[in-house]
């Protein structure tokens, strides 16, 4: 229970680790969780299990697009209406488009640096407003080990997780005065979310003419550890940076990916 009676707000919860990071912080504590995403329905789903597993926690599920100033403030507003106050922040919605520069179109470009670095800023922006007026609040972006070293055929993604340690820096200097923590999270490979699932084995598997498993053993053999990143390994961190034993730590970007980097 590090986190008792804190309220969270997590973007891109209705699957993979937002999910995940939602049902650990509810076990860790916390009275109120507000869920955001464009999945609506999945969203639903995701907030009456966690009430069901933690009865203590007052889930609100919301409709959200992280690239809209409407919805973000939205969010911000109906949480502190709902529970009072807005202690953690973590901005995990993101989008990836695998492709060699020369492919890469201007619109899948704009699509992620929309979602990865401007909505990660305006989500930022909302709940800093709330948190400077209470004198406390921590911030955490999930961030991605291609946000400290550049990525094979991701050049947009890249640049937007690049871009999101460089605002995770800048926040730091500018809350810093008011009580708040702002720190970005890199994790290594996902092998189980959804984007990877559902996107970059495909991808990845047609540009370079292998079989899906032969993409994932080829990732595997470059981190150290010799695994994938797990939902729990990134949760614990999360969990660690968001309670007051992370006190002293700010504008920092950690990695949690085998000693991949």
């Amino acid at each position: 229970m590090r986190l008792a009676n804190r309220v969270a707000w997590i973007t891109g919860a209705a699957q993979g680790l937002g999910e995940a990071i939602a049902h650990r912080l509810a076990r860790e504590g916390c009275l109120g969780l507000t869920l955001t995403d464009l999945q609506h329905e999945k969203l639903q789903v995701v907030a009456q299990a966690i009430e069901r597993e933690s009865p203590a926690c007052r889930v609100l599920a919301l409709y959200g697009d992280v690239t809209d100033e409407a919805h973000v403030a939205d969010a911000v507003r109906q949480t502190v209406q709902t529970f009072g106050k807005l202690d953690i922040l973590v901005a995990n919605a993101g989008v990836i488009h695998a492709a060699e520069v020369t492919e890469m179109t201007l619109a899948q470009w704009r699509w992620q640096i929309e979602v990865n670095l401007t909505g990660y800023f305006l989500c930022a922006r909302e709940a800093a407003k709330v948190m400077k007026q209470q004198g406390s609040g921590v911030i955490l972006q999930i961030n991605s080990k291609s946000g400290l070293k550049g990525s094979y055929k991701n050049c947009a993604y890249a640049a937007s997780k690049f871009g999101g340690i460089g605002l995770t820096q800048s926040l730091a200097l500018d809350l810093a005065p008011y009580g708040i923590r702002v720190n970005a999270i890199c994790p290594g490979n996902l092998f189980e979310s959804p984007m990877w699932q559902e996107t970059l084995f495909e991808q990845y598997a047609r540009k370079w003419g292998l079989p899906e498993e032969a993409i994932r053993r080829y990732y595997e053999a470059q981190v150290p550890l010799g695994r994938g990143c797990t939902y729990d390994d990134v949760c614990h961190l999360v969990v660690f940076l968001a309670s007051d034993e992370a006190s002293y730590i700010t504008g920092e970007a950690i990695r949690v990916a085998g000693g991949q980097l």
